[in-house]
């Protein structure tokens, strides 16, 4: 829990998730909250916020407790203690008395003649009587763990077989540190043995580091669970997703009105594991596709300009279900009293049925519901103050105009189509003596919403409706 939960981390949770439902599993969610010095405030708390309204909230996890807690590292300390324990009485671990100045020496030793910096092991090869001595002075230490050559390959879920002799090339890694803490080697190791886990799906960064955690299995003498790297989440051309301008994160995507289902579809159809690419997929859909033998080792490419057709999908899919519709209209109404509340918002215009019929009529012409509050749109919310003179500047017919146009809209008993109603405007154009369809169009646009620019006339007076169109004419004529 170093920070906010951003889209790789979103990805990789959602692996599990839809591999744990794919086969009647218990998706948990686990704090690695080892390393103290990296743990920020409230993260852990943001991460399951974010699970949950990405829709695929743990089945057992801090908040939601379960058989196995408690589900946060820092409260297990004790388990991890007597794990260590049992592995210095086997002598599979040594403790250290190495200062951190002699570490930080050996560090710049190697990188001045161009090695890869390791542990040297010195401590390893203390006798009995030398460990007790300096146990006696109260030295601190630490406890490692001994990495022993001649490991056993191993088959990844997603990789295949694979082996790392990981004694070549490293030091003993440290396994519990001097403040009591275990490293996530250790803690991981004990915690997916005791909570009975039985599939680890990580980031192919932990790759090289399986073997070590397969090692520490075989001295505790138990059965590992499986493993499938994942791998990389990379923007389109190649390059790390940027965290720095904070655009990867959740909290931004929710917060700009992005549907958590344009998410979960977007980064999945980047990547594999999935039957085909295909927009619009949901959760249903991406549990009964998945196949883990489907996951290619090639990174994810992800390109994030696409994301707005995604969330189009997904909110028309959501404006076609009633019931998410109705939470889609509190969102629309608190949207308008937010961005116009300040400019005289007509209740009528707040009216359920009102904002219902917006969507239906917009439905597949916006990204975000947040569109439908832009400025284009503002005629749908605030009536415009406009006066006949300035009408008349555009047309001496202004009054034929108006009275054609009211006369149309009784006619309208059926349900209003931009088609039909193009059509009925043209008709209407040629009604008048010297008035251009432009300038038909202009004054029509101007009486409707006070504005020289946006939707289509047509458009305009399907989404307002009969009665508010007629009553927007009427008020600019008598004004």
């Amino acid at each position: 829990p170093t920070g906010f939960l951003h889209l790789g981390g979103l990805r990789t949770a959602l692996y599990n998730y839809v591999f744990a439902k794919k086969h009647q599993g218990t998706f948990i969610l686990r704090v690695e909250d080892t390393d103290q010095n990296r743990v920020v405030p409230g993260a852990a708390e943001g991460i399951e916020d974010m699970l949950d309204w990405a829709g695929i909230p743990p089945d057992e996890s801090p908040r939601r407790g379960g058989s196995f807690g408690p589900y946060q590292q820092s409260h297990r300390l004790d388990l991890y203690r007597r794990a260590s324990e049992v592995l210095l009485e086997r002598g599979a671990a040594y403790r250290c008395f190495c200062t951190p100045q002699r570490l930080e020496l050996l560090k710049k030793e190697a990188l001045r003649s161009q090695q890869t910096p390791r542990y040297d092991n010195r401590c390893r090869h203390l006798t009995p009587t030398e460990v007790s001595e300096k146990l006696s002075q109260g030295l601190g230490w630490v406890v490692r763990f001994r990495l022993e050559k001649g490991v056993e390959p191993f088959r990844d879920l997603v990789y295949g077989w694979n082996k790392h002799d990981v004694a070549d090339v490293e030091g003993d890694p440290v396994i519990l540190k001097g403040d009591g803490f275990p490293t996530y080697h250790l803690a991981n190791v004990v915690d997916d043995h005791h909570m009975g886990i039985s599939h680890v799906l990580r980031g192919t960064e932990w790759l090289t580091s399986t073997s070590k955690h397969l090692l520490l299995y075989k001295a505790f003498g138990w059965d590992p669970p499986q493993f499938g790297h994942l791998p990389l989440l990379l923007n389109k051309d190649g390059g790390k997703l940027s965290k720095r301008q904070g655009d990867i994160f959740l909290e931004c995507f929710a917060r700009d009105g992005y549907l958590p289902e344009a998410l979960l579809d977007i980064i999945t159809n980047c990547g594999s594991g999935f039957a085909e690419k295909q927009m619009g997929r949901t959760l249903e859909e991406l549990i009964s596709q998945f196949e883990i033998g489907r996951i290619t080792t090639h990174s994810a490419l992800l390109d994030l300009e696409k994301l707005p057709e995604f969330n189009r999908i997904h909110l028309t899919r959501h404006i076609e279900n009633e019931g998410l519709r109705q939470k889609l209209i509190r969102e629309l109404q608190l949207l308008v009293e937010h961005v116009y509340g300040d400019q005289q918002v007509d209740q009528e215009v707040l009216e359920k049925e009102y904002v219902e019929r917006v969507l239906l009529l917009r439905k597949g012409h916006v990204n975000l519901l947040k569109n439908l509050v832009s400025s284009d749109y503002s005629y749908l919310w605030v009536r415009p103050s406009v006066s006949r003179e300035q009408l008349q500047t555009i047309s001496a017919e202004v009054d034929e105009i108006g009275k054609l146009v009211l006369g149309l809209m009784s006619r309208q008993a059926a349900v209003l189509t931009v088609e039909e109603l193009n059509k009925d405007l043209r008709s209407l154009q040629e009604q008048t003596k010297e008035t251009k369809y432009s300038s038909v169009m202009k004054l029509l646009r101007v009486a409707l919403s006070g504005r020289q620019h946006g939707p289509s006339v047509a458009e305009m007076m399907v989404t307002l409706g009969p009665k508010e169109v007629c009553g927007r004419i009427r008020k600019a004529l008598s004004s």
